[in-house]
């Protein structure tokens, strides 16, 4: 078993100089983002459950997930491109889920629009 952690810090510790980022501030970023990311979360339901808008706290919410990875991206020097990837896929993910769920509520709001005519 102490093998196990001996090669988990070992890579841990190799991540930072593989990429040119110090694993430290990246592994801080991350975990210090949890309670903002939660934090996020919680308005966004709060906002939703009142019918008030919930662009801000998505946005939110969506910075505090990525931040680890936007210093990574940024800082970083020999990012492999399945980083970047990832990261749009989650950016890209947000923006069509938000999509989806802003055309289902104007479609509750008013059924007497066909969802033929709105865009997408």
């Amino acid at each position: 078993m102490a093998e196990f952690f001996e090669i988990t810090k070992e890579w841990f510790f190799t991540l930072g100089e593989d990429y040119g980022v110090n694993p430290i501030i990246f592994g801080s970023i991350y975990v210090g983002a949890i309670p903002f990311f939660t934090l996020s979360i919680g308005w966004l339901v709060k906002n939703y459950r009142q019918q008030k808008s919930i662009v801000l706290p998505a946005l939110s919410s969506t910075f505090f997930f990525i931040s680890a990875y936007l210093y990574l991206i940024i800082a970083g020097e020999n990012v492999p491109w399945w980083v970047y990837g990832v990261v749009v896929m989650m950016i890209g993910y947000g923006a069509w889920s938000t999509y989806q769920k802003v055309k289902n509520k104007i479609e509750d709001v008013a059924p007497e629009i066909d969802s033929n005519e709105l865009p997408g």
